[in-house]
């Protein structure tokens, strides 16, 4: 069957997410994509085009194109990176990694994903402090089937949000905000009590219908959220 363009998207797609083509390495030209794929000149063109327009890849002149070190995120928000918001309040940041785990999806995640049954998902959790205080515990998924490097990422060093945002854009997201008490886990990472008021974030994100994440992100009583739009 003849390529299309969207076939030719798809494909280069793939092998940036899958880390082929690793973020700032060069992409082949339009004339070997066209000989790679068996198609027209004017159909990689097209493909290229929209991976340009959804912030995948950068094009220059005489340069050639690249694939973007930091994709961009088409979406009516950026997805905030817990480091930055620590560093902005002039307190010192560290991170924690406490598990890593490749599991099967439970039920509950598979529904909210629309996962394939036995999904394999790479569990993680970790904390985020600000001066040494605890300030965000991070409890995450993330979908294999789609970031099969994700496993062996080292996340030890790096915090999975940063990882993900520097690694795939985003086309859907979905975000709820609750208020909840702290468990006695919980209050053990966050060094409050039992029964206290924490402030959670849970966000899921998509790459054109395919799962990329789950997060659940909890922080301590008195947090405080601001959004600038």
């Amino acid at each position: 069957m003849k390529a299309t363009y969207r076939s030719v998207k798809s494909d280069i797609l793939s092998k940036i997410t899958k880390g082929d083509w690793a973020p700032g390495s060069s992409i082949p030209n339009e004339v070997e994509l066209a000989d790679m794929y068996g198609c027209a000149r004017a159909t990689v063109n097209r493909a290229m085009r929209e991976l340009a327009d959804d912030g995948i890849i950068e094009r220059r002149r005489k340069a050639g194109t690249r694939v973007r070190e930091a994709p961009v995120r088409q979406a009516r928000f950026d997805i905030p990176i817990v480091r930055g918001e620590i560093e902005e309040k002039g307190a010192e940041y560290r991170y924690s990694l406490v598990k890593s785990l490749v599991e099967d999806a439970p039920d509950w995640l598979a529904a909210r994903l629309k996962l394939n049954a036995n999904g394999k998902v790479l569990h993680l959790v970790c904390m985020h402090y600000a001066d040494g205080d605890p300030y965000q515990h991070e409890d995450r998924w993330i979908n294999l089937a789609l970031l099969p490097q994700a496993e062996a990422a080292n996340f030890s060093v790096v915090g999975p949000n940063e990882w993900l945002v520097s690694t795939i854009p985003f086309s859907d997201a979905e975000i709820c905000f609750s208020a909840g008490l702290a468990d006695k886990k919980l209050a053990g990472y966050l060094t409050c009590n039992a029964g206290d008021p924490v402030f959670t974030v849970e966000r899921s994100t998509w790459w054109e219908g395919q799962a990329v994440t789950y997060v659940r992100l909890t922080y301590r009583p008195g947090h405080r959220l601001t959004t600038r739009y």
